[in-house]
């Protein structure tokens, strides 16, 4: 198979990088890293108003109706500029459960505000350490004819302290003593009473993330009753894709950031990049960068097609994603040497970034994990 973007997608790419160029800088950048603010909110706004959040959420919902290729191509710049913005959660998470599970009704009142940067949203999901199960899983929702009330805790939200609405999965109240109960989706607003809000230090303050303690919140069932953990895996391979394009970019440009350093930086009268211990991690960073790039984009056409090898696909650019972002972020380090350990340098930026999308979908052994299944089960069938 081969693929390749078109070039209006190309074009579009270096739309993206110039304005991303224009408006997060590194100053932008570690204006939020430094500062008090969890978000570069003017760029967040500035992205809705060119429709950049809006590109794979259709027309009828107040998007661009582009497409997949077109969101894969803004979040691998964004990951280029380690933007400082709620990307993952709000487009690559919330918005792909409104349109995996959402009523028309809940379609048509969170996307169009989604779409256009007015309202973040972000997904609930993560109670303690280990693989998420339905046995991990305490919140629970009591019913009570069709209101339904939310108690429990979350940890780890991915811009929990900023969001304006989360997904979040629990158990029926009338399940609490059950090891295996069913798990549903529901929307919550988190501007409301009975709702606290935690912010939690991380490896990357540029991404924040909060503990939500939820007191009998309302709550509004999203998707079928039962259903959570199967739409959360489905969600899952599509936001993989996104998050994969946006670690890539980060690769790319820790790499480019190590080349550009090897050619410039003088020892002993030459460049570093002339010394075979620098050439050969320069060339271990491409390979691992390249063969991510390979595997994002037989992602990005199963996802753009909802072909049936969607699922194998997205674990396959995950795992090699991650790997390249972290693999590539760690060396880059290294090519600068003691100067790569300064903050002066942006060289932990992108370390930051990696380290924190390495753990944003769930850990890479479970990514890997489910690699190996899906190989197994087409290799069965």
């Amino acid at each position: 198979m081969e693929f390749e973007f078109s070039a209006e997608q190309q074009q579009l790419k270096d739309q993206v990088r110039r304005f991303l160029a224009d408006r997060c800088d590194r100053n932008a950048v570690r204006a939020v890293l430094e500062g008090e603010q969890p978000f570069d909110r003017p760029l967040w706004k500035a992205m809705g108003e060119l429709g950049y959040l809006g590109a794979s959420i259709p027309e009828a919902y107040g998007g661009l109706g582009a497409g997949y290729l077109e969101a894969c191509v803004i979040a691998e710049e964004l990951g280029r500029a380690v933007a400082p913005v709620p990307f993952g959660s709000s487009i690559a998470l919330a918005a792909e459960f409104l349109l995996a599970a959402g009523t028309e009704a809940q379609k048509q009142k969170y996307l169009p505000r989604v779409a256009s940067g007015e309202s973040i949203g972000t997904l609930a999901l993560v109670e303690g350490t280990g693989r998420v199960t339905p046995a991990s899983i305490a919140a629970s929702v009591a019913r009570a004819g069709e209101s339904a009330s939310l108690s429990g805790r979350k940890t780890a939200v991915a811009d929990g302290d900023i969001a304006d609405f989360a997904v979040v999965a629990a158990r029926d109240a009338s399940d609490a003593s059950a090891s295996s109960p069913r798990i549903s989706l529901f929307l919550v607003d988190l501007q409301q009473a009975g709702i606290k809000r935690s912010p939690l230090a991380t490896i990357d303050p540029t991404r924040s993330h909060a503990q939500l303690d939820f007191d009998k919140a309302s709550a509004e069932p999203l998707g079928e009753p039962g259903a959570g953990l199967s739409i959360i895996e489905k969600v899952f391979d599509r936001a993989a894709i996104l998050t994969a394009f946006e670690q890539l970019g980060g690769a790319d440009r820790a790499l480019e950031m190590a080349r550009d350093y090897a050619l410039e930086r003088f020892a002993f009268g030459r460049p570093i990049g002339s010394l075979q211990a620098i050439k050969h991690m320069l060339a271990d960073m491409y390979v691992s960068a390249t063969l991510a790039r390979s595997n994002c984009y037989y992602g990005a056409w199963a996802l753009s097609t909802d072909a049936p090898e969607l699922p194998t696909a997205a674990a396959t650019a995950r795992v090699s994603a991650t790997q390249a972002y972290q693999h590539c972020s760690r060396n880059n380090i290294q090519v600068h040497g003691g100067m790569g350990f300064t903050w002066q340098f942006d060289c932990h930026l992108y370390y930051r970034r990696s380290n924190l999308l390495a753990v944003s979908l769930g850990p890479l052994s479970g990514w890997e994990d489910r690699l190996i299944e899906r190989l197994r089960d087409q290799r069965a069938a």
